[in-house]
């Protein structure tokens, strides 16, 4: 599998321009079974750049365990990121939590805003976004712009499933716990169905949503 040694090279190559240049360069990671590629290539790397993981409250315990395993194991600088908002206001009129209510401003008070702050004091943002993903992501180019002047790095932007199958077996990396019982794309547990027709088919199941804000909110308008 020469790609995978040609592309560990051209990243890493990538990785070391940015850091020649200054700047301050960050990731982030919801931790699910196709995520874990980047975050092995980027521990190759350099493991001192910061990982960020949006940890909103409402995620399975399994993906809890799941990325203290793999932030063990491959000795990265995992941080947890979490809403300036209290759990307590995070609730609609009717007393539910707005992840039942109003996903979209659940996701923006949970991932979004926390971001966002992160990255007013940083240069780049590595994501591990990927075309084959959904429409969005479909259009994205491997350097985008960002909020707060920040740039938009997407390594594995052009790498498929097959691809991230390969690299997975190729290390033997551990899979996330909930990807024998059907779930391909792990959010947060609210929001999250098993398998229905694509890798991220389980997300808000019955909403016209299939982004958090992430990738479509934090991304300069053009």
């Amino acid at each position: 599998m020469n790609w995978i040694a040609e592309e560990t090279e051209r990243i890493g190559r990538e990785i070391s321009r940015l850091k020649a240049e200054g700047k301050k360069i960050v990731s982030s990671s919801s931790f699910q079974s196709h995520s874990i590629p980047l975050l092995h290539l980027i521990s190759r790397i350099d493991n001192s750049i910061p990982i960020y993981f949006l940890n909103t409250g409402f995620h399975f315990a399994e993906t809890i365990a799941y990325k203290n395993e793999i932030s063990e194991l491959f000795q990265l600088n995992t941080i947890d990121l979490h809403s300036a908002t209290e759990k307590l206001f995070q609730k609609d009129s009717m007393d539910r939590f707005l992840y039942a209510s109003e996903p979209t401003y659940c996701c923006f008070i949970n991932k979004i805003l926390p971001m966002d702050e992160v990255l007013k004091v940083n240069d780049v943002w590595i994501a591990g976004v990927r075309k084959d993903q959904t429409g969005t992501r479909s259009k994205f180019n491997e350097y985008e712009g960002g909020p707060h002047d920040t740039t938009r790095f997407h390594p594995i932007l052009s790498w498929t499933s097959k691809m991230i199958h390969e690299y997975q077996t190729m290390f033997n990396l551990p899979v996330h716990p909930l990807e024998s019982q059907g779930y391909l794309s792990v959010g947060c547990e609210p929001c999250t169905s098993k398998y229905i027709s694509s890798e991220r088919g389980g997300r808000w199941q019955g909403l016209k949503k299939e982004e958090c804000g992430l990738h479509t909110d934090l991304v300069a308008k053009k």
